[in-house]
């Protein structure tokens, strides 16, 4: 798809997607599942920055979704800040707290399967970090003022305002990852994705490319996990999670690696029907829903390795061909 045009569609998506709350304003549980689903569009879109350009597999999205959510919704319970100051400090948080742990991996070269370990071990100890620290909550829940309807305390009585405000989330994050794939940085993440060695011996700066793409990733992550704690009114360690982050790589990976668009197309088809799956399937056969979004996981591996977005990709281009 000419990237030209890709805006231009891109935002006509958004605006569809705003008006698909209308068919189900009285019903919850309807909107919870929108929001899920956008939610997981917006982290597995900035994942693309990093894992999907930058080719390094990273497995932390689960900590910095729970650095947001704590640093947020700490900063409200004991200060009373509003959570739209709240979730940019919980962005700025998690970009730093990825900055000190992205510059010594970097600095040293650490990518590929032992990046995506090391990643991963980062949400097991943040978990056991803030499961210990007694000051922010210890292994107790921490509830969030409830309020019926409170703008400054980003409480509301229905789920359709939480879904306006992470669909705008997502539409910054299709910009900015836009505004990177055309620009020199984009290049030169694709070009380390590719091949990094070679990247660097033409002059790449592969720590500086990659400490850019880490931290804008961690940025977004941690805003949203401010939002998260907001939606469900809470924090609690759990929301460093190891599955979260898994499903985010999962997602990106099946999505297309390094196309703008393909992280969200696998979340669009693959969370909403693992959400139906598991409401129609969960109760009565446990986890068979599990096993059937596995099997397709597999068949979309096996059958387009290039990902999802390679469908759209081919057409476009086969159309392009038979129009010259």
């Amino acid at each position: 798809m000419r990237v030209k045009r890709l805006p231009i569609i891109l935002g006509a998506v958004l605006v569809l997607a705003a008006l698909l709350p209308l068919l189900f304003l009285n019903n919850q549980y309807s909107l919870v599942l929108l929001t899920t689903i956008v939610m997981y569009g917006v982290m597995t879109t900035a994942w693309n920055l990093i894992g999907g350009m930058a080719g390094q597999l990273d497995l932390a999205a689960g900590a910095y979704l729970g650095l947001g959510a704590f640093t947020a919704g700490t900063l409200l319970i004991r200060w009373n800040v509003t959570p739209w100051v709240g979730m940019i400090a919980g962005g700025a948080v998690a970009a730093g707290f990825a900055f000190v742990i992205g510059f010594p991996l970097f600095r040293f070269r650490i990518r590929e399967v032992w990046y995506a370990l090391s990643s991963s071990a980062l949400v097991v100890v943040l978990q056991v970090v803030f499961m210990l620290w007694k000051q922010v909550g210890g292994s107790n829940e921490r509830l969030l003022p409830n309020y019926a309807f409170s703008l400054y305390h980003l409480r509301f009585a229905t789920y359709l305002p939480y879904f306006y405000i992470m669909l705008a989330l997502l539409g910054i994050t299709l910009f900015i990852t836009y505004r990177v794939r055309t620009r020199r940085l984009g290049y030169y993440l694709l070009a380390l994705g590719d091949n990094e060695d070679a990247a660097e011996a033409l002059g790449v700066d592969a720590r500086g490319s990659k400490l850019k793409a880490l931290m804008t990733y961690a940025f977004i992550v941690g805003v949203t996990g401010s939002l998260y704690a907001c939606i469900y009114g809470f924090f609690h360690p759990s929301f460093f999670s190891a599955t979260i982050s898994m499903e985010v790589a999962i997602l990106g990976i099946v999505g297309g690696m390094g196309i703008i668009y393909g992280p969200l197309l696998a979340t669009v088809i693959l969370v909403t029907g693992r959400e139906l799956l598991r409401a129609s399937l969960g109760g009565q056969t446990e986890s068979m829903y599990l096993a059937i979004y596995a099997v397709v996981l597999i068949l979309i591996a096996l059958l387009r390795p290039r990902g999802i977005a390679s469908i759209i990709q081919d057409a476009v281009a086969k159309s392009a061909r038979k129009t010259k």
